[in-house]
């Protein structure tokens, strides 16, 4: 038996949903879900009513998660940070495109990150706060949940392949416990083309979580995390709980849950259960 969860409050789909799958409704505060004993095709559900399904994970124990880490650039908010430095020296397209070959997983991404950074060299530090005061926006129900995992006393973190100048800004900003990222170098107030320290990759992701369970004496298995590309795999595979939030392919075909219409809060309706 597994249960259907439907990321909505609209009876009427409901009901459709619940004929489709040959199961009885039962109405959640947020959403709703269905016990289902046959086979189903979450896809043809997905496709056929444009709304996130999800099976409840039978693996995952909601009254032990104790950390949620997320991935930053295009999950929990709505911009790729280095594409939109990169506007300001008139270099998008081109920084663009290999942000998303490599959130794609087509390209190394270490390799990119110096492609880039190297792109934005000579720029005025004064462009990290007008992205952030002028572009950058938390994604559509990101507040609700960090509130929620505030309520429920889970940690939360900001993980990022992009800059600690964003990262700790909106742990600040947010309410989150931790943040980590690559450093901008930057002499004279200008960015030098390159980044000091360890870079943050898809490796150095996963052992943040690591390095965070330890730091708490948490499990593993206590550990949801967030993202949408390629070099969120990692920290994903890690954790007891994996969820892609409007990813790449690659990302929604291995994580244990998909939200690809709805916003952020749709996580909360897995507590609820």
């Amino acid at each position: 038996m597994k249960t259907i969860i439907l990321h909505s409050q609209d009876l009427e789909i409901a009901q459709l949903v619940a004929r489709q799958v040959g199961a009885d409704i039962e109405q959640r505060r947020t959403h709703f879900r269905f016990k289902v004993s046959k086979n189903i095709n979450l896809n043809v559900l997905r496709q056929m009513f444009k709304l996130d399904f999800n099976f409840a994970p039978e693996h995952f124990s909601f009254d032990q998660a104790a950390l949620f880490v997320s991935d930053m650039d295009s999950t929990l908010i709505n911009i790729e940070c280095i594409d939109e430095i990169a506007d300001f020296a008139n270099l998008k397209p081109q920084v663009a495109a290999i942000t998303e070959l490599a959130m794609q997983g087509k390209l190394d991404f270490n390799a990119s990150l110096v492609q880039r950074v190297a792109l934005l060299k000579g720029l005025d530090v004064a462009v990290l706060e007008k992205v952030y005061t002028q572009k950058l926006q938390v994604n559509p129900g990101g507040q609700a949940l960090i509130g929620f995992l505030q309520s429920r006393h889970i940690k939360s973190a900001v993980v990022s392949g992009g800059f600690t100048y964003f990262t700790d800004r909106l742990a600040r900003d947010l309410g989150l416990d931790y943040s980590r990222a690559n450093v901008l170098q930057v002499s004279n107030k200008q960015l030098t083309g390159k980044t000091q320290g360890c870079v943050i990759n898809a490796e150095a992701k996963a052992d943040f979580i690591h390095e965070l369970c330890e730091k708490h004496s948490l499990s593993t298995n206590q550990v949801i995390a967030i993202g949408d590309g390629a070099n969120d795999l990692a920290m994903m595979k890690v954790a007891g709980l994996s969820i892609s939030y409007h990813a790449k392919p690659i990302v929604a075909k291995q994580a244990n849950i998909s939200i690809s219409v709805g916003g952020l809060d749709k996580i909360i309706d897995l507590f609820d259960h």
